[in-house]
């Protein structure tokens, strides 16, 4: 149990940071800073916000990473033997590289929303009437990854149970035998 203990916990806990830091994210701060009196003040507390959260999220997006490596390496022998298990394997992380994708082009778009803050705004990802094209376009854009990050995070955290389901004695033998 030991040897993939440290590695398994890390590679949880940061797909659950990158889960429920979106979902705070999205819910908490977004609809919060849409309370704010000043137009200009829900934008900029909004993107004040994401940037504090960011460097975190980097961090865990590269603990995830190594983990999940030491957990692929520790299960060298199941990948090559057990029937499903490269494929799921090969299938989250093509689903956690396309999640960090959008992640990143998320914060790509905030960023310009933090550039055109002045601009205001009825919400972090809700225009105004009148906003600029540019700001208009990330809002929208935002509006929507908000909500596609936690999906791809939380597909990334069932298919980690689906690989520990997969470990229990009864799969790996069915594994095995096909």
């Amino acid at each position: 149990m030991a040897g993939n203990l440290v590695a398994r916990s890390i590679h949880d806990l940061t797909a659950a940071a990158w889960f429920g830091g979106s979902l705070m994210g999205a819910i908490g701060l977004n609809g919060a800073t849409a309370e704010a009196k000043d137009p200009a003040e829900r934008t900029r507390l909004s993107s004040l916000g994401w940037k504090k959260w960011a460097p975190y999220q980097t961090a865990a997006f590269g603990a995830h990473f190594l983990s999940g490596l030491a957990v692929m390496w520790e299960n060298k022998g199941r990948m090559a033997k057990q029937d499903s298990v490269t494929r799921l394997s090969v299938y989250k992380s093509v689903v956690t590289l396309a999640g960090a994708a959008v992640t990143l082009y998320a914060g790509l778009q905030g960023a310009k929303v933090e550039k055109l803050a002045a601009e205001g705004a009825k919400g972090a990802t809700e225009p105004k009437p009148g906003a600029s094209e540019e700001l208009r376009s990330a809002q929208q854009q935002l509006k929507m990854l908000q909500w596609a990050i936690p999906v791809f995070a939380g597909w990334v955290i069932v298919l980690g149970a689906k690989h520990g389901e997969m470990q229990r004695p009864k799969n790996v033998l069915k594994g095995l035998v096909r």
